[in-house]
């Protein structure tokens, strides 16, 4: 019985997959966000004496996640946003797993260390 051994081309075709799904998900997300967002306010004028930044509801998660609950169309932007940030850190992950089973664990480390490096900018705020 022959066992068939996970090889790079099969994680190279994963990772593939993985920014593609993920690019058009977060595409889809904002579309809709759009459509929801332009249905709702498409009839208002803008005034474009007093600039008005990024309402208070998309400046934390719970807001987010609550306004995607209610359907509230920057939200769903946002968070099609959000997706599309995330999608190269999921393609870190899956690199990871790759190289774990294919026991190259010295990737692993530096794949880990990106990650870290990652997550370190996002919560402190640094970027570079």
């Amino acid at each position: 019985m022959t066992t068939k051994r996970f090889k790079d081309t099969d994680m190279q075709a994963i990772i593939g997959w993985v920014l593609r799904l993920g690019v058009f998900i977060s595409m889809l997300v904002v579309f809709l966000g759009g459509i929801i967002y332009l249905y709702r306010h498409g009839q208002t004028i803008a005034d474009y004496r007093v600039f008005r930044g990024v309402p208070g509801f998309l400046q934390d998660t719970s807001g987010v996640v609550n306004g995607v609950l209610t359907f509230r169309g920057r939200a769903i932007i946002q968070a099609g946003i959000i997706l599309l940030i995330a999608t190269p850190i999921i393609r870190v992950l899956c690199s990871a797993v790759g190289f774990v089973l294919e026991k190259d664990y010295m990737y692993v480390g530096i794949t880990l260390l990106v990650l870290a490096i990652i997550f370190i900018s996002m919560l402190s705020g640094h970027a570079g």
